[in-house]
């Protein structure tokens, strides 16, 4: 019985050390991945000896399979908490909202006005990149000037330029 919650437990560390690790990878954040990588195949090894040492229980492999299940829903929850990289919102509105831009510029978000022609009448556009951690902050700042906008959100792959990375070069002087 000790055998089976172990695996359980290490599968429950493992897989989210592995999900960190590729979303690591995918963002190309050399040191993290390697650290990640490194952890993870040390609980991998030391788990999957326990399971193949001595006799084959079918239950500890059943265990094993069901943490590993686990194990991804607590990676995506992991990774959900901490957000790691950026997050670009394309911002549809049906007025030029100045209280709402100079809001965003205040809570240090970069926007960018655009003016452009909806099938019913002239539209606006804010192009806003911000952190991940910062997404729902942001999102519950524009529908409360603006309940009725449209909004889309992606993750940009990479970035070069503009407020952002001057904004992370002043930061990266200071320390």
């Amino acid at each position: 019985m000790e055998n089976i919650i172990f695996i359980f437990v290490l599968q429950l560390i493992y897989v989210p050390l592995l999900a960190l690790r590729t979303i690591s990878m995918v963002k190309k954040l050399r040191v993290l991945t390697a650290v990640f990588g490194m952890i993870e195949t040390l609980i991998y090894i030391f788990g999957l000896s326990i399971v193949l040492s001595g006799d084959l229980n079918v239950l500890e492999m059943i265990v094993y399979a069901v943490g590993f299940g686990l194990g991804l829903v607590v990676g995506i929850e992991v990774e959900n908490r901490i957000a790691i990289g950026y997050t670009s919102f394309i911002v549809n509105i049906r007025n030029r909202n100045n209280d709402l831009i100079n809001e965003l510029r205040e809570k240090g978000y970069g926007v960018t006005l655009y003016e452009g022609e909806g099938r019913e009448s002239t539209r606006y556009q804010l192009d806003i990149l911000t952190k991940r951690s910062k997404e729902l902050a942001l999102i519950n700042l524009v529908t409360s000037y603006e309940p009725t906008a449209f909004i889309m959100a992606f993750e940009p792959t990479r970035f070069q330029g503009g407020y952002l990375e001057d904004l992370m070069r002043k930061r990266q002087r200071k320390h």
